[in-house]
């Protein structure tokens, strides 16, 4: 397929970034609140403000989202005790207002943006079958020559996402997301603490396997490495440890 305006990037003017995290939602496997991942939202919003880029956060539906419990550096599980990063977003009132009231995707003006970034968490692996209109601005990014990214379970958009000749976006292309072994490690981890019984997992599907029988080419580090991957102007990354790789590859995409 022979992409528009490939060449649509202006090298001169500040990059626009679209990043977009998922609306809160209820988990259908184990009945608990899902949301967003902080470190996938922050980590990429450091790396892409560091070097200038202006960052927009969006999300399916609009209004104020929700993160992952577990992902809140506050947490009492203490899982994102180190994330220094997310603690200082969420302590800087301007940034952390982007969160309480987000535009929704049909406001993205993709003649505007040099890239979209699709964040994940738990709510995209219930809620993103159903965001049509965030499929089509993710193709259009893509079928515009512009950088189209998604990370972690933010990679569910590519079980939906189809360009305008019917294939799926991500048909034999290289891409990464959440793997079979972290999918197992975390069922492991919440069996053992007898959150849930043992025949029961956290998530309805898996990323790795979907993106297989869809005919990508699915890659991956290894458990919790944090890893991204570029295939043209597809970028795709691994978990909630590849915020800053993710972003870092959308940087060397675009240009500073």
């Amino acid at each position: 397929m022979s992409l528009k305006n490939v060449n649509s990037v202006n090298p001169n003017h500040k990059k626009r970034v679209a990043i977009v995290i998922s609306n809160p939602a209820v988990s259908v496997t184990t009945g608990w609140p899902v949301g967003f991942w902080w470190s996938e939202l922050t980590h990429s919003y450091y790396e892409l403000t560091e070097v200038g880029y202006s960052v927009e956060v969006f999300s399916p539906e609009g209004g104020k989202c929700e993160p992952d419990a577990m992902s809140d550096p506050r947490d009492p599980s203490g899982y994102s005790a180190s994330d220094l990063i997310s603690m200082g977003f969420i302590a800087t009132s301007n940034l952390v207002s982007m969160i309480d009231c987000t535009c929704s995707v049909d406001e993205i003006d993709v003649a505007q943006f040099d890239a979209i970034v699709v964040a994940g968490g738990q709510a995209p692996m219930f809620t993103f079958e159903k965001a049509t209109a965030l499929h089509d601005k993710f193709v259009q990014f893509y079928e515009m020559g512009k950088i189209a990214s998604a990370l972690c379970h933010g990679t569910a958009i590519l079980r939906y996402a189809k360009l305008s000749n019917g294939e799926y976006l991500a048909k034999g292309k290289t891409v990464t997301g959440f793997a079979n072994v972290e999918e197992d490690f975390a069922d492991k981890a919440v069996w053992e603490m007898n959150l849930l019984p043992r025949d029961q997992h956290l998530m309805p599907w898996r990323i790795e396997d979907e993106l297989k029988n869809i005919g990508a080419n699915y890659v991956q580090a290894g458990l919790w490495k944090g890893f991204a991957v570029r295939d043209g102007n597809l970028i795709t990354g691994q978990q909630n440890f590849s915020g800053a790789e993710t972003a870092k590859a959308v940087i060397e995409a675009l240009g500073r």
